[in-house]
């Protein structure tokens, strides 16, 4: 899992972005369509347009990240939102990179009672 402070931001790249792009050219799209700083230490996630690969850029302090993940099988949720940014929280990053739908997680268990 990639490590994530508590007070870093996680960017969702709304739209399909090219996978061919690196750091560089994913930090391009970063600054100028979502209006982010890739050196901010936040971490932004795009995804590809068959859905299956998602690529995450951050900025630890000390050089840039690269992560790149492809499902075997199935495809990563994604909101329909255009190409528009949305904020998640790092529980919705862990649903999303195990391919669960991370907008409506299900509880497998609620208690009936109290004590």
């Amino acid at each position: 899992m990639i490590p994530v402070p508590a007070s870093t931001k996680i960017w969702l790249a709304g739209g399909v972005t090219d996978m061919r792009k690196g750091f560089v050219g994913l930090s391009v799209i970063a600054e100028k369509a979502l209006r982010q700083d890739p050196y901010s230490g936040h971490l932004i996630v795009f995804r590809g347009r068959r859905g299956d690969l998602i690529k995450v850029i951050w900025w630890d302090g000390q050089g840039a990240c690269l992560f790149s993940k492809r499902l075997e099988r199935g495809r990563f949720v994604w909101p329909s939102m255009g190409n528009g940014k949305l904020t998640m929280s790092t529980a919705q990053l862990a649903m999303l990179l195990e391919g669960i739908d991370w907008r409506t997680p299900q509880r497998t268990w609620q208690p009936l009672t109290v004590g």
